[in-house]
């Protein structure tokens, strides 16, 4: 849903930051984890998850925040029908089981494993597991008509270690057992995201592209500040919103370029922060977090660090155009 995030849930708090630093690179943006495929949205469609969820021959595990597409609830239940084990972990919180309803109705009516994820904590999260072969995560929600005006990306990964990463972290939600995500390689879990995006923010010398569908978290602000103040050219990218003004007015006195696009043109759902990123180089992060508190510190959510050059010139050239779409702050 196009719609700020902003719901904390205290009770559903789970201790401890989530990203370990296993496999470090070269800089100080933190470990990483290579990406084999990416999908810039709108224009590469999500014709990509049909022919992963119709490959599976064993196994389909996805978590959503929101399902509204006839085309993945149908292709779910033909797996499962053909004797793949389909399970499907649906966000209840902030009126998730209304919005869910239909699809895990329909679902669970046809050999589909659902399950409610805790309605004590906000699971925003995108990703799939197939197969225990290919983690496939992204920003955008399964909902056909958000697809052809978002602006969203979708990535597959096939490290083993995060693949069973991602796929333990399933199975404990899941079943409702309370366990702080293991960050392994690139991955990056909610809750305890602020300090991996703060850290690769920190890492930038030269530039940053940043498009986020909010700006309310205060460490990620004083971040990109910090960074145009330094010298990198920062450009942050939104949809307007007066919920954000304060805080991109206080961006742009920094010295941040912020360009913001109307509710017409596209819309700006994707959180992906790119460091230091040229046509051969940079890093890049892709994931569900928005720039907010509840998002950050609170929600179930899922990212991934890479420094593959299919990503880094995927959102490079999506954050050039939609800046130069937009209306840059005088």
């Amino acid at each position: 849903m196009k719609k700020a995030w902003t719901v904390l849930v205290a009770s559903a708090v789970v201790a401890g930051s989530t990203f370990v630093a296993l496999d470090a690179g070269a800089n100080s943006a933190g470990p990483v984890s290579p990406v084999v495929k990416v999908w810039t949205e709108p224009q590469s469609g999500y014709g990509f998850l049909r022919d992963a969820i119709m490959g599976a021959r064993r196994t389909i595990d996805i978590s959503l925040y929101e399902l509204s597409d006839k085309t993945t609830e149908d292709d779910l239940v033909a797996r499962a029908r053909a004797g793949v084990i389909v399970r499907v972990l649906f966000n209840s919180a902030y009126f998730g089981r209304t919005y869910n309803a239909p699809a895990a109705a329909l679902l669970r009516a046809s050999f589909v494993h659902v399950a409610w994820a805790p309605s004590g904590q906000i699971f925003h999260a995108k990703y799939m597991v197939v197969d225990d072969r290919a983690l496939y995560l992204g920003t955008g929600n399964l909902v056909t008509g958000d697809y052809p005006s978002t602006r969203d990306f979708w990535v597959e990964d096939t490290t083993s270690r995060d693949v069973v990463a991602a796929t333990a972290t399933f199975n404990a939600d899941f079943s409702h057992d309370n366990v702080v995500p293991q960050g392994v390689g690139g991955l990056v879990w909610s809750p305890g995201s602020t300090s991996a995006l703060v850290n690769l923010i920190d890492s930038a010398r030269t530039t940053l592209f940043v498009e986020n569908e909010e700006m309310n978290n205060t460490s990620v602000e004083q971040a990109l500040s910090a960074a145009a103040k330094r010298g990198v050219i920062v450009k942050v990218v939104m949809t307007y919103s007066s919920e954000w003004t304060s805080a991109l007015a206080q961006l742009k006195d920094a010295g941040v370029k912020v360009s913001t696009l109307g509710s017409s043109q596209i819309y700006i759902h994707a959180k992906v922060i790119c460091a230091d990123c040229t046509a051969a180089s940079g890093t890049v992060f892709i994931g569900s977090e928005n720039f907010s508190t509840s998002s950050l510190s609170y929600n179930r959510e899922l990212g991934v660090l890479t420094r593959s050059l299919s990503a880094v010139r995927a959102v490079t050239h999506a954050v050039e155009a939609d800046y130069a779409l937009g209306r840059a702050a005088p």
